[in-house]
Order: structure tokens, then C-alpha cells, then sequence
């Protein structure tokens, strides 16, 4: 019989939470890792450039609770990938402060490893005038005043870190941003398993069971690996791995098919295979990793002004039918009144309804809706610029005399009160580049013991 390595994934994000249930029933099949990804760039910008968590920190600390609970007392190592939902230095710290706080009221002792993935805005200007710096695809050219503009800088990091603080005794590894495979696969490969094989199981656990069916980001997956392939399955009765859910969670966040890149390398498709076991398991064969030359992905965020918006509704037909040209009329009307400069000022109107999600690249031309919800996105150089700004496009919308008007008091409205919203400092992705790796990139961990006290020595 072959050797296997058990890997527990027990929610798609560190506080999407889990039932305790899938979690308990995954315990009896004895991992050998528990591991979680706890970051992502899909929520946007402002969490990077702020150093903000986009997680609550009630849900952080009830799913970590589990987690630490079960890998401290059974002797599992449990490794968290890019802390704090976007991995810089204050969301390491954010996500350090719960696990202290957790040691403390469990009564926990254990290695921790930090690794932090913060780079040094001089090496990334020094790296830039060597020509070491890539934009992806559909990205601007990097520039110095863009590297000076932002606020964190992170680089996502490879399995080797990982690697390095296992070997080092680390029970309980917390790391800056990461490859979003590399906490699952980087202990395995360390172990002896195929390097291609480990990486294809860390792509899909990272999203748990969001790619079994029907998928979920808040329940438990455990990815099984062997000598010749990978297994998958969920705790939860209701759901089940296909090969179907299996292989479409592949092609998730992908602009290849069958390659996707990572530090040092490419996963490669080409040759995979999905079998459904049934029993809700399905197994995975032919992924193969490729060694290339290792670069690493920069990802920062700049600030770009300051946000106020309103929501609003209209129920009237005849706003409704010449919605677009009143909108232009207000815009302009704004503009105007407050000599605004359309290059320093953004003022947007999400029509729900129409084409608040599409914009511009809505296929249906003709709005259908018998009601229209107005969300006015004002974002300016400072927070009272962008309250003024709403303000008046609010009310000379709510009061605007369009073609064909009726009514003689209010066009629109507001279900709150009151109805203009300070959002705050906006963001931007701001690098969002390859770099070539150099040693000034220091993913290098240090290793804290913990005691039952909550106290990092």
C-alpha cells in the first residue's frame, strides 16, 4: 500500500467559518496538516493599501480556535497562508494578536513561525532600474512615484519559507501573503510527494469546498495525496466532489487552462485527469509542475482620494425612459456649479436595474425594470470635496426637471437618513507586477514560542 498525506482544508478564507460537525468528522481521518488560506485580492484594494483585515476578527478567532485546538493537542502542524486577509505586516501582526489571545484562554504552548512578506520599497526601485520588474497582463508599466505612492508593498511567497520553518520545529506557521497553494503543498512536497501533485491539491483546498457540489466557502475539504495522484473529499452530507465540480475548480481564476504560474515554476494540465470514485470522492492524476525561472508576484495599493456615496430609487417611468440623458444633464450641472475638474474627480452613477453590474458592456439596450435603484459614487482629493460634490448631484437629481415630468416634488427615494455616506480613504492596486527574485526579498521567519499565558518568548 502506497503512502498517503492527509491535508484538512476547513474553510475556503480563515473566518468564512465551518460546521463543526465537517470539522469534527475530518479529525477522525487523522491529517497530517491543517492548513488554510487566509487571503485574497478579491475583495479589492482598500485592505492592502489600508493594512485593514477584510475578515471579521470574531470569525477569525472561532475558526482558529478549532484549528489550533486540534493541531497543538494531536500534534498536527497547522500553516496559515497570507495572514490577515492581504498578508502585510499589519495583518501578520492582526492575525498574531488572536492566536496569542487563543493560547491564552486554551491553555496552548507551541513553536510559531511568522514569515513576512513585505518587501522594501529600495528593492523594488533597485529591481526596477535593473530591468527585473514585469507588469502582468493588462497592467501599466511600473514607475518610481508609483513605488513611492504606495503604501505596503508585499511579495507573494513560494513553498520554500513554508518549508523552512517546519523544518525548523515550527508547529503553527502564520505567513504574510502567499502563492495561494503554497501553505497546503509546501509540508507534503518537504515530506516527498510530487511537487506538481501537491501544488494541484493546495489550488483546490484553498477554496475548500467551495469546489465540491454544491460548493461552499464556510464548510471543510480534505485533499488525500499519494505516489501517482490525489484524492478529494467533504464531510458534510449534502456535499460531494464530481469530477465535474473538481476539474471546473481548476479552471478557477485561471487565464490558461492547463498552465497555471507560480514562484518558480508552472503547473501543468495538459495531461490531468479527473475520476469520480463515488461516495462523493474523486481522484486526481497527471498534474506535473515545471520548473522556470523564479520570480515572484509585487502586489501593492496607493491611496486616491476620498469617497462619498448615496443610494437612492426612483419608481417613475418617465425618469426612468430618459434616465441617460439626466444623468448627463446633472453631471454637467455639477460640474459647472462647483468648477470641477473631470481629471481629479470621479462621479459615477450605478444604475440597479439597468446595467449596475455590466456599465457600458451590458448587452441589453432597452431597461425593462418598473423601478431603478441609483447608487452615486463621488471619490475626490479630500473627504469634504467628495461630500460637497455628492451632496449637490444628490439633490439636483432629486429635484431635477426632466422632459415629461409630472410629479412637482421629489424624483427619487432614499431609504436611509441620512442618506450621504462618508466611505473614506479610497485605493487603487498600484503594482501588480513580476519581479525576478533576489535575496533582498527576505522571506525569513522567526520562530516565537508561545506559551499557555499568551506570551510570544
Amino acid at each position: 500500500m502506497s503512502r498517503t498525506f492527509k491535508i484538512l482544508s476547513p474553510t475556503a478564507i480563515l473566518g468564512y467559518g465551518f460546521p463543526e460537525e465537517s470539522f469534527m468528522k475530518a479529525m477522525e481521518e487523522s491529517p497530517d496538516l491543517i492548513a488554510v488560506d487566509a487571503g485574497s485580492s478579491d475583495p479589492g484594494p482598500h485592505y492592502l493599501g489600508s493594512g485593514k483585515a477584510f475578515t471579521d476578527r470574531a470569525g477569525v478567532k472561532r475558526d482558529l480556535r478549532y484549528m489550533l485546538k486540534a493541531g497543538v493537542k494531536n500534534n498536527i502542524p497547522v500553516v496559515i497562508g497570507t495572514a490577515g486577509g492581504s498578508g502585510a505586516q499589519p495583518h501578520l501582526e492582526w492575525c498574531r494578536e488572536i492566536i496569542l489571545e487563543l493560547a491564552k484562554e486554551e491553555g496552548l504552548s507551541f513553536k510559531m513561525a511568522l514569515i513576512p512578506a513585505d518587501v522594501e520599497k529600495k528593492t523594488v526601485h533597485e529591481a526596477l532600474d535593473a530591468g527585473k520588474i514585469t507588469p502582468l497582463a493588462f497592467v501599466p508599466e511600473l514607475t518610481h512615484e508609483v513605488i513611492d505612492e504606495s503604501t505596503y508593498i508585499v511579495a507573494q511567497m513560494g513553498v520554500e519559507p513554508f518549508q523552512e520553518a517546519l523544518a525548523a520545529g515550527a508547529q503553527v506557521v502564520l505567513a504574510g501573503r502567499s502563492y495561494d497553494p503554497c501553505c497546503f503543498a509546501a509540508l507534503p512536497i518537504m515530506k516527498g510527494f510530487d511537487e506538481g501533485l501537491a501544488l494541484h491539491c493546495g489550488k483546490i483546498l484553498e477554496c475548500a469546498a467551495i469546489a465540491a457540489t454544491p460548493g461552499s466557502g464556510s464548510d471543510c475539504a480534505m485533499g488525500i495525496i499519494d505516489e501517482t495522484g490525489f484524492t478529494l473529499k467533504a464531510f458534510n452530507p449534502i456535499r460531494k466532489f464530481t469530477d465535474t465540480s473538481a476539474a471546473a475548480h481548476t479552471l478557477y481564476e485561471k487565464s490558461n487552462p492547463y498552465v497555471l504560474p507560480g514562484p518558480g515554476g508552472v503547473l501543468d494540465l495538459k495531461e490531468c485527469k479527473f475520476e469520480d470514485l463515488g461516495n462523493g470522492q474523486v481522484r486526481v492524476t497527471g498534474s506535473r509542475h515545471v520548473s522556470t525561472p523564479y520570480t515572484v508576484k509585487l502586489e501593492a495599493a496607493r491611496p486616491v482620494g476620498y469617497r462619498t456615496i448615496t443610494i437612492a430609487g426612483t419608481h417613475d417611468p418617465i425618469m426612468i425612459a430618459g434616465m441617460d440623458k439626466i444623468l448627463v444633464e446633472v453631471r454637467k450641472s455639477v460640474e459647472k456649479n462647483l468648477s470641477i475638474d473631470p481629471d481629479t474627480v470621479k462621479m459615477n452613477f450605478h444604475l440597479y436595474g439597468k446595467n449596475g453590474v455590466m456599465g457600458d458592456a451590458e448587452p441589453e439596450t432597452v431597461t425593462k425594470s418598473y423601478e431603478l435603484g441609483i447608487l452615486l459614487d463621488v471619490v475626490a482629493p479630500t473627504q469634504e470635496q467628495a461630500d460637497s460634490i455628492c451632496s449637490l448631484a444628490r439633490s439636483t437629481m432629486l429635484h431635477y426637471g426632466y422632459d415629461g415630468r409630472i410629479a412637482t416634488a421629489g424624483n427619487l427615494a432614499f431609504p436611509f437618513s441620512p442618506s450621504d455616506i462618508r466611505a473614506g480613504k479610497v485605493y487603487e492596486f498600484s503594482i501588480y507586477h513580476l519581479m525576478e527574485y533576489t535575496p533582498d526579498i527576505k522571506f525569513t521567519f522567526r520562530m516565537e514560542n508561545v506559551t499557555p499565558e499568551g506570551v510570544a518568548k
